[in-house]
Order: C-alpha cells, then structure tokens, then sequence
C-alpha cells in the first residue's frame, strides 16, 4: 500500500500537467477509481477509517492526534485493523512513513513487525551521511500574517532526490521486500510519504520538470464565494498577498512533489520484478485526502468541503485484478480495509461500514444503483473550531450539511467546478430534500447519535429533520458506541 498525503485525485488522470508515468503503467494494468472520497477532510480521521474501514463517528478519532486533547478526539480502545487481521492469517508487516492514526504513533501495536516513522532519527542521520544537515533554499515564498508565525507556502531545494524523505522512506521499504522475499515469508507494507502535504517544498531537480511550463489557474480560482458560508471567504483573506505567479510556482513544485513520488515507485515496482514477486503482489496507491491548490482562491484542506479535497486518488493492480476505469461507481476510504482482508484470506473486521472492492476488481458485475454504490458519504468534525459537516453524493448532485452556515448542493455534471450553491434554487427543492434525507439515513445506520439527535430548537435548521420516517438502525447511545 503506497500512501500519499493531501494529494488531489485529478493529478493522476491523463488530462493533468502533474507528470506520474511509473503510476500511469499501474493504472493501465490495474483498476483506477475516479468516484473514490476520502471519510475526512484531514489526516488522522482519514487513516483511521482506512485502517479499520469505519468513518470517523465510529471509530472516534474524529481530528488529528496533535492538535486537540484526547476528549476531543480518541480512537476507541480494542478496535482490530486490517493490519492485525493479516498479521494473524501470517503476514509479516512493515509500516514506513507517517503514521498519524493514533495516538501511540505505534504501529507495531497494529500487526506491523517493523516500523520506521517520518522525521525520524534515522532519517536525519541519512542526511547528514549524505552531507545535507540543514535546508538551502533556492527559492521559497512566506505567508505572514501580525501575531500569527510566518509559513512556507512554497520553496526549491538546492539537493537531489536522494536526500529527500519519501527517497529515505521508499528505500526502508525496498530493503523490507527484499528481505521478505530472500525469507520466502508472506507479507504486507505501507509506505506513506508526508509528501506532497504543505509546505510545496521539493528539491530542484524535480521542480525543473515544471519551471517554465504553462500552469493555468483552476478554472474557479477566482470564485467570489457568494452565496456559501462566510467562513470560506474569511480563509480566502489568508491568500491576499498571494500573486497569480506565486500561485504558479506553489503549483509547480506541489506537481515536482508528485513525480518525486512517482520515480520511488518506479523503484519498488521494479525491485517487486527483480525479486520475482509481482506478479503475486497486489499494490494499492491511494492519499488520505485531497488539496485545495488554488481552487476558489483557497490552499491546504479543511472545512471548504470541495471536489479537490474529498475526491482522492485510488488505483489498485495485481493478480486476478481486471483492468478498468470506474467513472461510474462510488467508492471510499472505508472500503480498502475489507477489500485486504477478504484478499489475503484473512478474518473480516467486525461491524464495520467499507464493503469489499473484491468483486469488482475481478470484473464481476455489481448493481451499480443500488446501495453502497450509488454514493458516497463523508463526515467533518471540525478541526480545532468545530465546524460541524456532513457530505453526501449522489447521481450528479452534492449535498453539504453544514452546522455553521448554509448549506451546499452542487450539480457536479453541470457544475464540476462548485461554483453555483443551488440551496435556495426552487428548481432543486425535491433534490434538496431526497439528499438530506440521504444524509440522515447515513447518520442512523453509523449509529452519528451527536447529529441524529437534532430535534432541539437550537438545531432544527436542516431541510428535512432526521426522523422524516421510521430508521431501521437503532441508536444506542454514545456509551454503548
């Protein structure tokens, strides 16, 4: 399993500037997912629920292990992973990279034999072999902001690829399969590169690969906003001082990132051929989520609940994997965990919420209007300021719950770009309500008792309510949950 982090879907689609060949091979020979979202907008939400294959709201890890204290977010004691079914059919697993889905930052707690984390002391020790201790910057753009530290948004590396960390990381892991295969041992491992999360950084050989090549803007860079919650137009002051050529090159270098990433597969790919072990390996490249990258005038990810952020890349290839592009199914980070197991001849994790990709991947036929299939459903919890989101897709149609502001419904074939909120367009009122009850049937079967106990006058403001008829998912409570 090869994970990026923050890394927006279209950037592996033929269509796109951002240059992946090694990763293109994969999806020609492989299944490629256009319809796959993420469970959350940010990291640890994300990576939980594709370790266990249950959104957030279940597996309680509701926003990143280092920004809040444990009773804002914690994953539930005892819950089994992917990782621990494998381990126990015989697996031997490694885990090299960021982590981010506890709290213990353990993955040898989880099924993993081996471990090597990002930023780790190994990794700066590699440098300084290298001779590379500190960073040179050939470039690099600040966003300031009185009373608030100053951030990279992006900058040029005056070093090779060999210094960099996915380089570090991609070798930990080449060096485990090898091993493995030496061993003639069953295994698994997860290589997740921190890469190409902000800051934009890359080194300067990788940049080159774009300087001077013609980036346009996103096609809503200049989207005034209206008609959408205030709070996106307050975060789009944060990129005042940002100039259309600084949009550019934060563009250009998140891109290099990309095709840094994509020569280190082309390295463990190579190294599965050269051990004689691809053609019984199933690899599976995927990102927690998405980035705004300029889109509506806006960077990084959160509550600005769009395509770029939630749509996220997923292409799965191996043995008995029919080759074939999804553009018509929906799919989610939630599924990954039940696809492993049922892959590997594993035990099927409990109760969970994702359903096995399996049939699909062998070419076998699924009714695609039918449930879980015909959509697609994530949740928000707000980050450090609680913003309260609930997205649902369906057919063409978008719809965000939003708990601080109006909500969202987009039209996602006539609108791919989210510039128009239909909300208050009469027109779309049956559409509104069909989607909100969609959302509320999502709450009940998750067991999301917070949003599904809304009756108070304080929180009677969604189209519909939740008990519009009788669910047939009981709600237990938080303490049985």
């Amino acid at each position: 399993m090869l994970i990026t982090d923050q890394q927006k879907a279209d950037t592996i689609e033929d269509e796109s500037l951002c240059s992946m060949p090694h990763l293109a091979k994969l999806r020609q020979n492989g299944a490629h997912f256009k319809r796959a979202y993420t469970s959350n907008a940010i990291c640890s939400p994300a990576r939980a629920s594709l370790m266990t294959g249950l959104y957030p709201s279940r597996h309680g890890m509701v926003d990143c292990t280092h920004t809040v204290e444990p009773y804002r977010a914690d994953y539930k004691e005892g819950l089994p992973m992917w990782s621990q079914q494998l381990a126990e059919q015989g697996y031997v697993g490694g885990y090299f990279g960021k982590w981010h889905v506890e709290r213990s930052e353990q993955p040898m707690n989880f099924g993993f034999g081996r471990f090597v984390a990002n930023g780790s002391a190994q990794y700066r020790q590699y440098r300084e072999e290298l001779g590379y201790r500190g960073k040179v910057f050939l470039d690099k753009k600040m966003v300031r902001h009185e009373g608030y530290k100053d951030r990279i948004f992006y900058g040029v590396l005056d070093e090779p690829q060999e210094a960099s960390e996915p380089y570090f990381l991609y070798d930990q892991g080449i060096r485990f399969v090898k091993e493995m295969a030496e061993a003639e041992r069953p295994w698994f491992t997860v290589i997740s590169t921190l890469e190409p999360h902000d800051p934009f950084v890359v080194s300067k050989d990788y940049y080159a690969l774009y300087e001077g090549k013609e980036i346009q803007l996103p096609e809503n860079y200049r989207d005034d906003l209206s008609g959408k919650p205030g709070l996106y137009r307050r975060l789009r002051l944060v990129w005042n001082d940002v100039s259309d050529e600084d949009v550019r090159k934060a563009t250009a270098c998140y891109y290099a990132s990309c095709s840094l990433i994509d020569d280190q597969i082309g390295r463990i790919v190579e190294t599965l051929k050269e051990t004689g072990q691809l053609e019984n390996t199933y690899i599976v490249f995927t990102s927690d989520h998405g980035e705004l990258l300029g889109a509506h005038g806006l960077f990084l990810k959160g509550v600005p609940a769009y395509e770029e952020v939630y749509r996220i890349p997923l292409v799965i290839a191996g043995p008995d994997v029919k080759p074939a592009v999804y553009d018509d199914v929906f799919v989610s980070i939630v599924d990954l965990a039940p696809t492993l197991c049922e892959w590997t001849g594993s035990a099927p994790l409990p109760g969970i919420d994702g359903h096995s990709l399996v049939p699909m991947l062998r070419g076998e036929p699924i009714e695609r209007e039918s449930f879980p299939w015909n959509e697609a459903y994530s949740e928000f919890h707000g980050q450090r300021f609680f913003y309260t989101q609930r997205l649902v897709w369906h057919g063409n149609y978008k719809y965000i719950f939003n708990g601080f502001d109006e909500d969202e419904l987009y039209d996602l074939n006539r609108d791919p770009h989210e510039l128009n909120n239909l909300t208050g367009d009469p027109a779309h009122a049956e559409v509104l309500k069909d989607m909100v009850k969609r959302m509320w049937r999502r709450v009940y079967r998750l067991g999301d008792y917070n949003m599904a106990h809304s009756d108070y006058g304080m929180f009677r403001f969604a189209p519909i309510g939740p008990d519009f008829e009788e669910h047939p998912f009981k709600l237990e409570g938080p303490v049985a949950q």
